[in-house]
C-alpha cells in the first residue's frame, strides 16, 4: 500500500477523532464552534502524528525529547493543512446552515482540503529518512 494511501486512512481515522471530539465537547461543555474545533484539532493531529509514525512512516525510535521534536514538527508542518482545514470549516458553518447545524460534516469538507499540504510536509519535513537525505545531498 502507498504511503499517501496509508496517510489518507490514518487522515479517515484522525476525522473521526476529530469530529467525535468535536460532537463530545459541543454536547458536554460551554465550548462553541470555534473552541470546541480548536480542541478537537488537537487531539486529532496528536492522533495522526502517532499513527503515521508508526503505520505510515515507520518511523524508529526516539527518546522523549525525540518524540516531543518530533510532534512539535509535525504539529507545526501540518499547521499549513490544519489552516486550510480551519479556514474552509469556518467558511461553512458561517455562511450555510446546513454546515452550521451539521459541523461534523464541515470538518470533513476542511479534512480533504488539508490533505494533500499535509502529506508533502510531513513526508519531507517530519519522518524523512536522515540517512535517505544525507545520500540524496551526496548525489546532488
Amino acid at each position: 500500500m502507498s504511503r499517501f494511501l496509508r496517510f489518507a486512512l490514518v487522515g479517515a481515522a484522525g476525522f473521526l477523532v476529530d469530529a467525535g471530539t468535536l460532537m463530545l465537547l459541543l454536547a458536554a461543555t460551554p465550548a462553541g464552534l470555534y473552541a470546541g474545533r480548536l480542541g478537537s484539532f488537537l487531539a486529532a493531529v496528536t492522533f495522526t502524528w502517532a499513527a503515521n509514525r508508526r503505520y505510515t512512516f515507520g518511523a524508529g525510535r526516539r527518546s522523549a525529547r525525540g518524540l516531543v521534536a518530533e510532534w512539535s514538527r509535525f504539529v507545526a508542518v501540518n499547521a499549513l493543512g490544519g489552516g486550510v482545514n480551519l479556514g474552509v470549516y469556518t467558511l461553512l458553518v458561517s455562511t450555510s446552515a446546513l454546515f452550521a447545524a451539521r459541523p461534523w460534516l464541515a470538518v470533513a469538507v476542511g479534512s480533504v482540503a488539508g490533505l494533500a499540504v499535509n502529506f508533502a510536509g510531513s513526508s519531507r519535513l517530519v519522518f524523512r529518512d536522515p540517512a535517505a537525505s544525507t545520500a540524496q545531498n551526496r548525489l546532488s
